[in-house]
This record gives structure tokens, sequence and C-alpha cells, in this order.
């Protein structure tokens, strides 16, 4: 960017200086290559008036604006923080926007016929129902409200969760947890209580890493200008004070919990509901979240897809149908089901398209009266689901969305029966008292 500057005030010079007219710039001593490279751009057509307005005004900016100086103290960097979540919220705000207007030219469903109105996620912190665009920002909002009440934890759940690099994140974490050894091993020595900030290896591995300087904050080191041996200005350093045995262990203690950090990630709401018995059992209406299609390529989809299935069935052959069902599979982010239970009602919940059979069936168990009891899953086809089996929904043919049959296991029940007990109750009173009606 300085370089393209500086040709355009180059270039404002040369024009200045009028036909015929000698710069002010000596090139006598240049060598002829570069005195003729010289020539060369002094040829050039000239910048139109209005591009060297903008480039002097540009100049002016830079040169008369010295560039603000950093904060480092933690207030500064948290509320730094909010604004960059204030801003990533707008942004978000405005591609939801974008997405709608997108959509727009898609058949418009009426929320009240879809089965299930979106897909929500829940904050593992705070509990909060959230939409997808809402998770990150909120997470990110409820981290920081930790530091007042455990700083070591929020700064280890900030470096796990604020930075995407996983490899970049571990590196940090290695050589936070060198300093800490270091100063166990070492306690009396200063120069294992003091990093220079400016150090190469802090700067690139350390303080790229968002939540580093405020876990370190957290063990008790302060930051402290300090003068360096060879040079007149004194430079940042982060200090700690020499500790006493027990601040070692703790700090140890503080080294481990952030070895084994893990990112706070929201959790799909499974959104359980029950329904009475309906013929509308199999007929489902999915929202847009639901697929990984963009509305252009949905919107192209449902125009190809009654020809591309009379084409297929002719032409494909059993390898071509099996690598294409995989690739169907594949548009699917999550994907609905429900149960329909031996008493006619259902139980509906939403998953994602990898999840694996003991997902399901632990839901299932989750609001049985008696989940303790063995049953089947049957999917469409009669093909019987295994509990143990760790196979992705999507691999088993059951998106974007599919009803299952639930049945008890017929031994069991037969052995129940001749002891003269009763068959079990089926879903727990929660989701009876809110039993709802298909549309």
């Amino acid at each position: 960017m300085k370089k393209f500057f500086d040709d355009i005030k180059r270039d404002i010079k040369f024009k200045s200086a009028g036909p015929g007219k000698k710069l002010t710039e000596d090139t006598s001593t240049k060598p002829e290559a570069v005195q003729s490279s010289s020539r060369a751009k002094n040829n050039r057509h000239a910048p139109s008036e209005g591009a060297q307005r903008a480039g002097a005004a540009a100049l002016a900016r830079i040169e008369q604006h010295p560039r603000p100086k950093v904060h480092t103290s933690q207030d500064a960097i948290r509320n730094q923080v909010k604004r960059e979540l204030e801003a990533e919220a707008a942004a978000l705000a405005e591609n939801d926007k974008a997405a709608t207007a997108e959509g727009s030219e898609l058949p418009v469903k009426n929320p009240t016929c879809l089965s299930v109105s979106g897909v929500y996620f829940t904050c593992p912190l705070t509990g909060a129902t959230l939409t997808k665009s809402e998770r990150e920002v909120h997470i990110k909002e409820a981290i920081l409200m930790r530091f007042e009440e455990d700083a070591v934890e929020a700064s280890v759940m900030m470096m796990h969760t604020f930075n995407k690099d996983k490899e970049k994140v571990k590196a940090a974490v290695d050589i936070i947890s060198k300093y800490v050894d270091n100063i166990c091993k070492n306690p009396t020595e200063e120069k294992y209580r003091k990093i220079k900030l400016s150090n190469k290896v802090f700067q690139e591995k350390v303080r790229s890493v968002e939540g580093s300087r405020e876990f370190l904050q957290a063990l008790g080191f302060t930051s402290i200008m300090l003068p360096v041996e060879g040079q007149e200005e004194e430079e940042e350093f982060l200090v700690l004070l020499e500790q006493s045995p027990d601040s070692l262990e703790l700090m140890k203690e503080r080294r481990d919990r952030l070895q084994r950090g893990e990112p706070v990630r929201a959790q799909l709401d499974r959104q359980p509901q029950a329904f009475r018995p309906s013929s509308n059992a199999q007929r489902f209406e999915l929202p847009p979240e639901f697929y990984n299609l963009t509305a252009e390529e949905l919107k192209k989809e449902q125009q190809q897809r009654s020809d591309l299935v009379e084409k297929n069935a002719m032409l494909r052959t059993k390898a071509m149908r099996e690598k294409e069902e995989q690739r169907e599979r594949r548009k699917y982010k999550y994907t609905l089901i429900r149960i329909r239970l031996p008493d006619g009602n259902l139980l509906q919940g939403t998953f994602y398209a990898w999840d694996r059979m003991p997902v399901l069936f632990g839901f299932v168990r989750e609001f049985l009266v008696d989940g303790w009891q063995p049953f089947e899953l049957i999917a469409p086809g009669g093909q019987k689901l295994q509990e143990s089996e760790e196979v992705a929904l999507a691999e088993c043919n059951l998106v974007p969305a599919a009803l299952l049959t639930f049945a008890w296991d017929a031994a069991v029940q037969a052995d129940i029966a001749a002891a003269g007990g009763k068959s079990p109750t089926l879903l727990k009173a929660e989701l009876l008292e809110n039993l709802q009606t298909l549309s």
C-alpha cells in the first residue's frame, strides 16, 4: 500500500514539473539500467486529476495521523473483543438479510405448515436456546462474562474457542506450559519469570492466539516496562513475582486445566415433541436450515428432480446409483426423525445427519418411562436398526427426514407376560402433557 502511494506521489511530482523540466531528484549517480527504468516510468501516462487528489488525500491521512497506541490492559482487550463481537453480530445480521433476499425466489412455505420451525442450539454456559446465526456471538459473550468469576477458566475457554486453528492453539499451549515448567523447576531464577513481549517466539506462537495473554495474567503475570541492555528505550515485559511452594502447585494445576481445555460449542437442541396418532406422520415440510444447499441450488434442485428421477432410473448402473445416493446424503446437515410408538403416538427429534445409531437410541430411551427395556427401531422398508452399530443416520438413508417404527423386544415382552406383568408405559408424562396434533 505504501509503495502504491509513493508511485502516485512520484507521478504527481512529475506532472507538476511540466514538459521539459527536470525533477529535483538527482539521477546522475544511478546505474544506467536504473536510469532507463526511471525514464520508462516517467514516460507513462500521468494519473487523472481525480486520482491525484485521492492519492494526495490518502497520503495526507497516513502522514498526519500516527498509528494509535496499542492498549494491552485486560479491560482494553475486553473492550476490543466486545467491539469485534458487535461488528460480527452486525455482519451476521446482514448475511441473514442477504440470505433471505436470495431465497425470496423460492416457493414460500407457510411457517405453520413446517414440521419443525427451524434448527436450534443450546449454549452450554447459559442454557439459552439460540439460532444458528446467534450461537457464536452468544458463546463469546458468555465466555467474557466468566472473567468476573474465574479468569483462568474464562481464558482457557477463550484460547480454545476463539481461535479456529487447532495446531496454532496447541503450539501456544505447549509454550505456555514450558514457561510454567521452567518457573516451577527454577523458582528463584528471575529470568524464567520474565517474558519479553518482543521476543520472536512469543510474538509468533503465543501473542497471536486470542486468550493467551489473559491466561498469563490469570497466572499472575503483570505488564511492566523494563530497561534492555544495549537499548535506550524500555520494553514491555510480562513479569511474575517469586512464588511460594503452594502458588507453584496452583500454577501446575492451572497449566493442566489449559492442556485439558476444549472449545465451547453450542449443542444441537433436539426439540423433542410428541404427537397424537396421525395419517400425516410420513409428511415432512422442512425449513432451509436442514440443507447444505444454497437457495439458488435448492431452487435448481426442485426444478430438475422429476426429470432426473426418470432419466437416472433408466441409465444408471448400481454403482452409479450408490455414488449418487452418497452425494445426495451429503446435501443435508440435519435430519428430522419421527418414531411411531405401539400406542400410535409419535416421538420427534432433530439430529445431525452424521449422528450415529447410539445417539438415536439414547434419545428414544431418554423419553421412555421404561427405557431400560430392550427395543427395536425399524426403518422404512423393514430394515432393523442396530443400536450397537456406529453407523451414521445419513448412511442408513434417514435424511433429511424419516419415520421409524418402535417395537419392544418380543422375547422380553413374552417373559414379562408369563410372569403376570403389565405392558410397559411408553412416553414420560412431561411429553404427554404437551401432546400435539400434526397439521
